[in-house]
């Protein structure tokens, strides 16, 4: 299977290759628009430690809303499914920064991976943990297995400073009464854990404890049950791609999450977790050739969860 994962990197690497100059760079958050757009990377980790990879898979980049998957971990580890008392679970239909969705449900946002999700989630976080910047950088760098991972202070800067919308959304949220502590707060832990730098080395590693039942490959320590894992990974299948997540199960079949820094990382449970990094994205904010790559993938491997 070694010789097998890496002619079929080499191959997929190869055939995304004609996409290089397909999409735009997220140019809104303007730290984001500065990273070469040409840069491509995979890596697959296995769940028994094998490595496999290409291209700029090394490189740290800013993972922004794939970091929705570390903060709904970390919070379901510590309240378990109460989380999901003050967020849904049902895919968004709608955009990930919907005023108008949210008016509408009063409030609660649809699920944990749309921005207004993830902000009710950075809020439990605020409540339970008495270092919330500290404490999910801590939690990030346990999972990766790499003490370097940082947030880009820069970044998070940007994010504040034209994050209008954002700002509105938290705010529309405050007003229902499911944002407990200042929106200020909220905003400062939500920035800044879109702006943490990983690689995608890093990515495939902290996703296969999704792979492996909730428990670290390397300690076997327990994070999440095995049903927790369960509805984490039900809820990246159905929510982690914006509006297209109905696209990534058709073609790829894996749960996983993307963000607007071009990475995407999805898992196959019991086998392993695989990271790509493409900055260019495609109209619903989905990295062009990251979705190609992870289609080619479970073509070639000819296996998915379906």
């Amino acid at each position: 299977m070694s010789s097998r994962y890496n002619s079929i990197l080499t191959e997929i690497y190869n055939e995304a290759l004609p996409l290089k100059q397909t999409g735009t760079v997220a140019n809104y958050i303007p730290e984001l628009a500065k990273i070469d757009p040409d840069k491509f990377g995979i890596h697959l980790r296995t769940l028994d430690g094998d490595d496999f990879f290409i291209g700029d898979s090394d490189e740290k980049f800013s993972i922004q809303s794939i970091s929705k998957v570390f903060a709904l971990a970390l919070a379901v580890s510590l309240i378990g499914e109460k989380v999901f008392k003050r967020v849904g679970v049902e895919p968004s239909g709608s955009s990930f920064n919907s005023l108008v969705q949210l008016e509408y449900e009063k409030g609660i946002p649809r699920n944990p991976l749309i921005n207004a999700g993830a902000m009710v989630v950075c809020d439990i976080l605020i409540d339970k943990l008495k270092h919330p910047k500290k404490e999910i950088l801590n939690f990030v760098r346990k999972l990766s297995g790499n003490q370097s991972v940082s947030f880009n202070e820069h970044v998070a800067a940007s994010e504040k400073e034209f994050g209008f919308r954002n700002a509105a959304l938290a705010n529309l949220v405050k007003s229902f009464g499911n944002i407990h502590h200042t929106v200020d707060e909220v905003l400062d832990i939500y920035f800044h854990i879109c702006s943490l730098e990983m690689s995608c080395r890093d990515l495939a590693t902290a996703f296969l404890l999704f792979a492996n039942h909730g428990k670290l490959p390397n300690t076997h320590e327990e994070i999440l049950t095995k049903s927790q894992t369960k509805r984490l990974s039900a809820v990246m299948q159905t929510c982690g791609f914006y509006d297209e997540a109905g696209e990534f199960s058709f073609t790829v079949g894996l749960p996983g999450k993307s963000g607007v820094g071009g990475g995407i990382v999805a898992l196959h449970p019991h086998k392993y977790a695989v990271a790509t990094w493409s900055p260019r994205l495609n109209a619903k904010g989905n990295s062009v050739m990251g979705m190609k790559a992870l289609e080619l993938l479970t073509t070639k491997l000819g296996s998915s969860i379906f």
